[in-house]
């Protein structure tokens, strides 16, 4: 352990050796060496109001693995559900489109229905996201197979770009080649039907996505949203060839191609974030303020959050009285990982590293890795 002869004491979020805390080990783990640290909580918080005592009592729950587990199995459950609903809207939302192409020639209406296809096939690389993601953490992939969900996001923000790509191409052709428009009346109609559907998609898949934290699912909704615009466009192309206009197809595709490339924008830098490990500072403000209120903590150090999936962990350093006990300092971490868990949502682990108060003239007890970290 670093060159320390002693053997370690493991305790939940802290490891004590010759009177010096520095291992980090998740206590929802089950450890080599035998132990496993599965508790429950009891919430008779004295302060907590009068409604938030009778929630507790009427809807026990604990912190344990299993419970944690069930929770991040009901969101996978949650986006598969999203991913099927809405691959059935987009899927009879492209065949409505795809019958009026075909009776219409329309290009315009053509390209749409590639993109309502290319939307609905984005739920393939999610939907095997979110099978791999329920798998449990192996000792390779010790934090589990949760960023499968940013590698489908960066493949949906792929889609997205290929789909301006295409939208920009077919509108320069259209520009440059004039055709008219058949069954104008039908091909408006096909048009809201995929503004409707896309529309409606989107929605759903946004609300999903932020309820259970997954990024990549929130830019698939952003990516129906696209295609939704581009319906539009058509709908708008339609009104132009009605009044014997033909160059405000391509015209309003441009536009619509500029669209959706502040969309591709936004859906980058989200899925960007998420794969740099960025959380909003919010919640980080959010967890610093939980733990100073709890009893025992004198300061509150290093914390860092990260997105693994649409799971949140946290690691946090608190500053405990250095004359307490180790099972003081064991209690202190629970309660600072109580208050986490309740604080921060969709957080489903947090690692307390808990150190001594510095008292004065004695030697900084994380001296011995200075060495590590200076660079």
């Amino acid at each position: 352990m670093g060159g320390h002869a002693s053997t370690p004491t493991y305790l939940k979020g802290i490891a004590v050796s010759d009177g010096h805390s520095h291992g980090h080990h998740d206590h929802h783990a089950e450890h080599g060496h035998g132990h496993r640290h599965g508790h429950r909580h009891g919430h008779g918080h004295p302060s907590s109001p009068l409604r938030h005592r009778l929630a507790h009592l009427l809807k026990p729950h604990s912190h344990e693995t299993a419970d944690k587990l069930d929770s991040a199995l009901e969101s996978s459950a949650r986006g598969m559900r999203a991913l099927w609903v809405s691959l059935a809207v987009l899927g009879l939302t492209a065949l409505v489109q795809a019958v009026v192409v075909i009776a219409s020639g329309s290009v315009a209406l053509l390209g749409d229905t590639v993109h309502n296809t290319a939307d609905a096939l984005t739920a393939v690389p999610l939907g095997i996201a979110f099978v791999l993601g329920r798998r449990a953490a192996t000792r390779r992939f010790t934090y589990g197979y949760g960023r499968a969900e940013d590698l489908a996001g960066i493949v949906i923000v792929l889609t997205i770009a290929a789909s301006a790509a295409f939208a920009a191409w077919t509108a320069v052709d259209r520009l440059l080649d004039p055709r008219p428009v058949q069954q104008i009346p039908a091909v408006a109609v096909a048009a809201l039907v995929g503004f409707a559907g896309n529309e409606w998609v989107a929605r759903y898949r946004m609300r999903v996505g932020r309820a259970i934290g997954s990024a990549a699912l929130v830019a698939d909704g952003l990516h129906a949203r696209t295609d939704g615009f581009t319906s539009l466009a058509v709908l708008l192309s339609a009104g132009g060839a009605a009044l014997g206009w033909q160059l405000a197809d391509p015209i309003v595709g441009l536009a619509i191609t500029a669209a959706i490339a502040l969309v591709l924008r936004d859906a980058a830098r989200e899925v960007f974030r998420r794969v740099m490990d960025a959380v909003d500072p919010a919640l980080v403000d959010r967890a610093e303020r939980a733990l100073r209120e709890v009893a025992g903590v004198l300061e509150v150090g290093e914390l860092r959050m990260r997105w693994i999936g649409h799971r949140l962990r946290a690691e946090v350093a608190v500053v405990v009285d250095g004359q307490a006990t180790v099972r003081q300092a064991h209690a202190i971490a629970v309660d600072a990982e109580h208050a986490l868990l309740h604080a921060v949502p969709r957080l489903t682990a947090a690692l307390v590293h808990a150190d001594p108060a510095p008292v004065p003239g004695e030697a900084d007890p994380h001296l011995a890795l200075a060495h590590h970290t200076a660079a």
